[in-house]
């Protein structure tokens, strides 16, 4: 049974990455943004994030799709964190396109050759196109992955989670 603080807080995370999604969508129009790879990948993560995190706040096995969104939301911040230090390296000292494409890579271009109207893949990793206070889009999605799995972390594991309670 979930208690309404909870219910409260996996519906913030579901709608709050739902709202990322759809920023995310609207920036790449407006301003004409070019997604990388990782990009497109963090989308990916924030639909996921969005459509489990309010599935648990449904009360559907909150138990298990928290345990989901908290996965995805540990991915996304390693992803973000990785595109981070991308952006941080000199100008053409390190760069996200190499000669074999990894697993994520294989995953976002299979996307995209399926359904490039949400998954089309444009820019480099390492491009800094848009900064808002300061931070680039993938420091701002590390900051928001990184909220979704320090509030996920606490729902799952904090000390006032009692038996049964997710």
């Amino acid at each position: 049974m979930l208690t309404l603080p909870h219910k409260t807080l996996w519906l913030t995370i579901g709608l709050a990455a739902l709202s990322l999604v759809i920023g995310s969508f609207a920036l790449t129009a407006l301003l004409g943004l070019h997604p990388c790879y990782l990009c497109i990948f963090q989308r990916l993560l924030f639909m996921l994030i969005a459509v489990f995190g309010l599935l648990a706040a449904s009360g559907v096995e909150a138990w298990i799709v928290g345990r989901l969104v908290f996965l995805l939301a540990g991915t996304g911040t390693g992803t973000a964190s990785y595109q981070t230090w991308l952006q941080l390296q000199p100008p053409g000292s390190a760069s996200c396109a190499g000669s074999q494409p990894g697993l994520i890579e294989q995953f976002v271009y299979f996307l995209s050759d399926n359904v490039p109207s949400l998954f089309a893949v444009s820019g480099l990793c390492e491009d800094e196109e848009l900064v808002i206070l300061g931070l680039s889009l993938a420091n701002w999605a590390l900051v928001s992955f990184s909220a979704a799995l320090i509030v996920t972390a606490w729902i799952l594991f904090g000390k006032q989670r009692s038996a049964g309670q997710a």
